[in-house]
């Protein structure tokens, strides 16, 4: 692994598809999540402000790493060029839908 190394992480949090890139993905010591470290994200000296990667700049401002379970895991790319971070609805009008997680045990489910 060189310095030069660049991923693109697409993952699915809070019924929202997440594409982030970082510096690091590697399997994490925890079994069943991988550990994304080095956040990038595109220079601010644009004159066009994404509010997507606003968005997300403001929600990982301070994180160094994460651990990121594999169910939410879409896919991993390692890429040449850090593009634009973003935030896509999972459904955008398509027919394509994700497939159905566990259910959190409820009051009617845990008995």
């Amino acid at each position: 692994m060189t310095d030069s190394n660049r991923y693109r992480v697409t993952f699915i949090n809070q019924g929202k598809v997440y594409e982030i890139f970082a510096r690091e993905v590697y399997q994490d010591h925890l079994y069943g999540f991988v550990t994304v470290e080095g956040l990038l994200f595109g220079e601010r000296t644009q004159m066009v402000v994404d509010p997507s990667e606003e968005r997300l700049r403001h929600e990982f401002e301070g994180v160094q790493r994460f651990h990121l379970p594999l169910h939410a895991l879409v896919r991993i790319d390692e890429v040449e060029r850090v593009g634009t971070a973003r935030i896509r609805d999972m459904n955008p009008g398509g027919n394509v839908h994700a497939f159905p997680g566990m259910l959190p045990p409820g009051p009617e489910r845990t008995r």
